[in-house]
């Protein structure tokens, strides 16, 4: 049921919330999290936000990790390019997935959500969160503050780029993402008080701020007016 929306069904950049599609195309192939590969220095180019670096080595998990949590862009470039898909193939599995899914305003061009064209609508997005939060493999990870990663030759300690999880509101998963033609992105899948699930998706935000400020809002706006239908609201 959708409680609220403005242009929810208009398609757009969405930046790096495509990671969520990367990560179930990945877990639904990949059998072996433990399986160590190693970076390449296309995976690390133009890359822009990435704690890896060329030569490291990693397992798959903590790899998706830093993808998830940390929104590492060579992570998920590392990821896609090991896969039995290949790089493009697995381009070609995430858009074959959102067809399946149903997500009829989406479409992607790369796993990182660098690419413009990676596009959905923000209805799209919510179905997606919802679904990806279903597996426990994908949940747990969004909802950690930081990740400590081994490559080998370094330790690195991630930190997640969604700011509402040091917060009281509860996270069951979540994504943030930013490219200039997307703006400032939020997909979340949250808890009310009275503990149903509501995915909150906030695209193109004008600051980093105003979109985690935006969905406490949605979140605010919607937990008071289930409140008030079940006739719990106080005066």
């Amino acid at each position: 049921e959708v409680l609220f929306e403005v242009n929810g069904d208009v398609a757009r950049s969405i930046a790096s919330i495509t990671k969520v599609m990367t990560a179930v195309v990945l877990l639904e192939h990949e059998f072996d999290l433990s399986r160590e590969v190693e970076v390449s220095a296309s995976d690390v180019r133009g890359a822009r936000h990435t704690y890896l670096r060329a030569g490291d080595r990693a397992r798959i998990d903590d790899l998706l990790h830093l993808m998830l949590i940390a929104s590492d862009n060579a992570a998920a470039r590392t990821l896609a390019r090991t896969s039995p898909f290949g790089y493009d193939g697995f381009v070609q599995q995430m858009t074959a997935k959102a067809q399946e899914l149903g997500l009829d305003a989406t479409r992607y061009a790369d796993p990182s959500g660098l690419d413009p064209e990676n596009v959905s609508s923000a209805l799209d997005m919510a179905r997606l969160i919802a679904f990806a939060s279903n597996d426990p493999r994908i949940s747990a990870i969004m909802r950690k503050s930081e990740h400590r990663v081994v490559t080998g030759r370094r330790v690195i300690t991630a930190h997640s780029t969604n700011r509402l999880l040091k917060s009281d509101v509860d996270v069951q998963g979540g994504k943030t993402g930013f490219i200039r033609s997307a703006g400032y992105c939020l997909a979340t899948l949250l808890r009310l008080p009275q503990g149903d699930p509501i995915a909150v998706v906030v695209l193109g935000a004008r600051s980093n701020a105003a979109r985690f400020m935006e969905t406490r809002h949605l979140l605010n706006w919607v937990s008071s007016r289930t409140q008030s239908m079940l006739g719990l609201a106080v005066e």
